[in-house]
């Protein structure tokens, strides 16, 4: 049976939602993405000494595609007990672990002190830093999307998304500011550390924000629910896990396809950038994370945007541009950069992350409302996590490599359009979702006979946004 919408919370509550998924968010990914500047910029030369420049950044950026590894397994444990116990409790776990795990890189031993336990420690803190974003960004979207409204969920849900850029602007920043005030010798001595270090000040900044929100009405709603089904059911209820895989396995090979070009894009727009602008382009270190820093800044502003012109179109035509313009970006992406200089490398970019935020926008309100609320934490997770693994974790590693073995731009121009038109087509199988209500309360037990399980309903037509 079709539930009735939810009515829209107090802009107020929702408003302090969005800041404490936003906050989260944005530690999150500063941490995740300083690990993959300094993989670029110095971790070649502290952990993996004596090889080539390229091979060294090639081992760097292997350990930083283990974090992503860990990714699908954070994605399995949070996503299966934020879904038991709600998404607020593992929202804090996740944010103490990265942040710990950053600290932690901050004071580690370099390969000249320890030998070859220091690169087996920092794999180790990678490995943590990937299990704890796998299971943040389910978390972190699904507590806007279940306290929002369908109207609106696309603008809403898109602005923890902006914590990516707003986590790389940070980061990038951070970095730019330390290489232009030191020394390369201080860097790399001492300089590179601080950055990571400060991450414990953004933990706490970020702890006393995500406590002071409440759990989804949302989800506390369907647990009351199931509660009230478990006591009276004659069969315990499926682990989340399997309900998703069973109902939902369509939906997480879309979202798995939709992943693909966003994520690749994205890395290597941001992290391998940082190595061709300066190996093969011939540009200075601070001229590619001055690019970096400023594009990020566009991106932060135009993802909201995206997710706006999402609930006015649709999550697949917003998605579509941007998959289909990534693509067709990758010649002249290049291209700018070859040409060596400032302005042109900064288009390159800039242009690069807005067909990137057209997917990365609609994306948490489109993955949310792909699955019911007691599955909806395992299935967003899973769908976004899994792909990564295949996406993003080998990206910046196989653009390197194919630099190495080829010289040139070319095949991994036609490496990043070959995952636009794998996403292309996820999106052309996927249903438009706009205007979906996630208030699916009781649809398990509820259902009619010859109605999928875990249907998600829709909001009444005259409730919908033109």
């Amino acid at each position: 049976m079709a539930a009735p919408a939810t009515a829209p919370p107090p802009a107020s509550n929702l408003r302090r939602v969005v800041a404490a998924s936003l906050v989260g968010t944005t530690v999150e990914w500063y941490d995740f993405f300083l690990y993959g500047s300094a993989a670029a910029l110095v971790f070649n030369k502290l952990f993996f000494p004596g090889s080539e420049p390229l091979v060294g950044t090639l081992l760097a950026f292997l350990t930083y595609a283990v974090g992503f590894a860990a990714r699908p397994i954070g994605a399995l444990v949070f996503g299966h007990y934020g879904d038991r116990l709600g998404r607020k409790k593992l929202l804090v776990l996740s944010l103490l672990l990265m942040g710990g795990a950053t600290f932690a890189i901050g004071l580690l031993p370099t390969h000249a002190t320890i030998g070859l336990a220091a690169p087996v420690l920092l794999t180790v803190l990678r490995l943590v830093q990937g299990f704890a974003l796998g299971g943040e960004w389910g978390g972190a979207v699904l507590l806007v999307s279940e306290h929002g409204d369908a109207k609106r969920r696309g603008f809403w849900a898109s602005w923890p998304q902006t914590g990516a850029p707003a986590g790389q602007l940070l980061a990038t920043g951070v970095l730019s500011a330390l290489t232009a005030l030191m020394s390369d010798s201080a860097f790399e001595a001492w300089g590179w550390r601080i950055p990571f270090l400060l991450s414990g000040l953004l933990v706490i900044l970020g702890l006393w924000i995500r406590l002071s929100v409440d759990e989804s009405p949302v989800f506390k709603a369907a647990l009351a629910q199931a509660e009230q089904r478990k006591a009276s059911a004659t069969t315990a209820e499926k682990m989340p896990l399997v309900a998703v895989l069973r109902d939902h396995w369509r939906d997480v090979l879309i979202a798995m396809g939709a992943r693909m070009a966003e994520n690749i894009s994205y890395y290597v727009i941001t992290a391998f950038i940082l190595v061709y602008a300066v190996t093969s382009a011939e540009l200075s270190k601070q001229t590619a994370l001055n690019a970096v820093l400023i594009a990020s800044a566009v991106h932060f502003v135009v993802i909201p945007a995206w997710g706006a012109l999402s609930d006015r179109i649709g999550r697949r035509p917003v998605y579509l541009i941007g998959a289909i313009g990534v693509g067709l970006w990758m010649f002249p992406f290049f291209a700018l950069i070859d040409s060596r200089s400032f302005g042109s490398l900064l288009l390159a970019v800039t242009v690069g992350l807005i067909f990137h935020g057209a997917m990365y926008a609609p994306q948490a309100a489109f993955f949310s409302e792909m699955f019911s609320t007691r599955m909806r934490y395992s299935g967003a997770s899973i769908g976004a996590q899994f792909s990564s693994v295949a996406a993003g974790a080998p990206a910046p590693l196989i653009a390197t490599a194919l630099l190495v073995e080829f010289d040139s731009s070319t095949p991994i121009s036609l490496y990043v359009i070959a995952a636009a038109l794998l996403t292309v087509l996820a999106i052309v199988c996927a249903k438009e979702t706009r205007n979906t209500d996630l208030s699916d309360i009781g649809a398990e037990a509820g259902k009619q006979p010859g109605e999928v399980p875990g249907a998600r309903a829709e909001l009444p037509a005259d409730s919908r946004t033109s």
